[in-house]
């Protein structure tokens, strides 16, 4: 059926600070086509701005996606994605900066949609934000822990800090390096992250360390276990 104006005009257009639920949300976020990017976190909705900046997103966000893409080479049964639409739940649909998941029929926690959206809550969520004051570390952080997420990592690029959370009993906890500097995820064996380097932008020693992560006894076992070939 061909649109005529006037029932165009009966779905708004998405505005930042809209209150809504998550099919509202959806309603007109696929009615505003101006509109790149956009989250709705606890009932609200976030628009992101079109334009992102190299050395505070851009590059970082392609280093934490080069690291996961390896991961996921070497593991199958994971899957990554790259600011994939996340339904989390009636009041949540974020688009985080890159998740990792176990994949359903390996057991995941996740379900992909009839219309190619993820249900449910990834094991690992990554956000990469400009500072503390953002939205990641507070209503995100929030929806992320009740839906379930497993573990959440928060890069706080301009602070220099990364800060790597895990689910212990409904409530997040930090997660804390090894007397080498590397944090180990409790949810993905094998993924090991060498946050100096990191934060440093030394990639080949980040990949190193992940390397030595994907040949651990832990690793091995953990691909055994999702028995995907």
């Amino acid at each position: 059926m061909v649109k005529t104006p006037s029932q165009l005009r009966t779905i708004h257009q998405l505005e930042n600070g809209d209150k809504l639920t998550r099919y509202e949300f959806e309603r007109r976020y696929n009615a505003t086509p101006n509109v790149k990017k956009a989250e709705l976190i606890e009932g609200i909705v976030y628009i992101m701005p079109a334009a992102l900046r190299f050395r505070s997103h851009g590059q970082p966000h392609g280093w934490i996606t080069g690291w996961l893409f390896t991961y996921e080479a070497a593991t199958p049964g994971v899957a990554l994605g790259v600011e994939p639409t996340v339904r989390l739940d009636l009041d949540n649909e974020p688009q985080p900066d890159a998740v990792l998941l176990i994949a359903p029929e390996a057991g995941g926690q996740t379900r992909l949609s009839e219309d190619d959206y993820i249900e449910g809550a990834p094991e690992l969520i990554i956000e990469i934000a400009a500072s503390s004051v953002a939205i990641d570390l507070h209503a995100k952080k929030q929806a992320y822990r009740r839906n379930g997420v497993k573990e959440y990592i928060v890069w706080q690029v301009l602070e220099s800090k990364l800060t790597w959370f895990y689910l212990e009993q409904g409530e997040y906890l930090e997660l804390v390096p090894d007397n080498d500097g590397i944090l180990k995820s409790q949810v993905f064996p094998g993924l090991w992250l060498a946050v100096a380097e990191l934060l440093a932008g030394n990639m080949q020693a980040v990949l190193a360390v992940l390397q030595a992560g994907l040949q651990s006894i832990e690793h091995l076992t953990f691909v055994v276990e999702l028995g995907v070939e």
